[in-house]
């Protein structure tokens, strides 16, 4: 097997599980993943990596807790959670040396810690959600698409952008590849700070923050801080982000956001990377951020007590 042919998936929990089972449908490709949870890691190379939920798959992915295991690959995913995206890829650069990365985490700020260590990246948002069940097992909460892009400071080739968008959208992850990502990128991280550090505080799923209205109605003054924050950047946002909102109550109802899954299980959320991003951003260009300012110093204070 060619480098060519080979994709690594840096973190294969909630999201990377979905890439890499998906990517490891098609035939000719040649899938591989890396994680620090040992049990999740033998559970795949034991049973295949399953997920359950939005689609139905069983797929044999190359899983390992080992990077010196791992052959040279030509594209990299990194799913991991924006709190340790520094430790992976540093830890899984060595197989990354020649490749085009790219991002599909949560948040501001992923792809410069990516750059640092391989030598072309790729921006990358998506919609997709999913969470742990078992070892081995990831259910999908959300089936949604993925846009990617290049990372101007150090960018892929838009060829290769678009070779990999190709295999994701076959593989059954629909992939739209952009001459410009910082759009789709920062809906993204809109919609999740409008949503994910109220859902974190308040226990609330998807649905039920949407459902509540003055937690909706903070949802929507959270978008017009953020919207603010991208327009003083030069980011240009098309999408109807309180139609990706009110869409998102209804399709993941019983979702747990992320953040609120990290509070619960007494792990470190990404809320940096999300309200914090906005806020450095903001910063940044002269624009303030109280609202974001205020979810980030309450998440931070719920990781402390819980």
């Amino acid at each position: 097997m060619s480098d060519d042919e080979r994709v690594l998936v840096v973190g294969c929990g909630a999201i990377g599980a979905l890439f890499a089972a998906h990517l490891a449908q098609l035939g000719g490709l040649e899938v591989w993943a890396f994680d620090a949870a040992a049990d999740h890691v033998a559970a795949i190379d034991r049973d295949g990596l399953r997920i359950t939920g939005a689609a139905e798959l069983r797929a044999r992915v190359r899983a390992t807790t080992d990077p010196t295991a791992i052959p040279p690959c030509a594209f990299g995913i990194v799913a991991t959670k924006s709190t340790v995206t520094a430790d992976a890829i540093a830890t899984t650069a060595g197989a990354l040396a020649n490749a085009a990365v790219c991002s599909v985490q949560n948040g501001l700020g992923n792809e410069e810690e990516i750059a640092a260590h391989v030598p072309r990246v790729i921006r990358g948002a998506t919609i997709a959600a999913g969470h742990a069940v078992a070892p081995g097992v990831v259910e999908m909460d959300v089936a949604g698409s993925t846009w990617i892009g290049p990372f101007e400071p150090k960018s892929a080739s838009m060829s290769e952008i678009s070779w990999l968008a190709e295999r994701l959208s076959a593989s059954g992850m629909p992939t739209e590849a952009l001459a410009d990502a910082r759009g789709a990128q920062w809906a993204k991280v809109l919609f999740n700070a409008s949503t994910n550090g109220i859902a974190a505080l308040t226990g609330m799923t998807q649905g039920q923050l949407c459902e509540f209205g003055p937690t909706r109605a903070l949802v929507s003054a959270l978008l017009d801080e953020g919207l603010a924050v991208a327009a003083a950047n030069g980011v240009t946002i098309t999408a109807d982000l309180e139609q990706m909102v009110d869409e998102s109550a209804v399709a993941g109802r019983d979702h747990q956001p992320s953040t609120l899954q990290d509070v619960l299980a007494h792990r470190p959320t990404e809320i940096d990377a999300l309200n914090g991003g906005v806020a450095r951003f903001g910063r940044a260009a002269g624009v303030a951020t109280p609202l974001h300012d205020a979810i980030l110093a309450l998440v931070k204070a719920r990781e402390r007590t819980v």
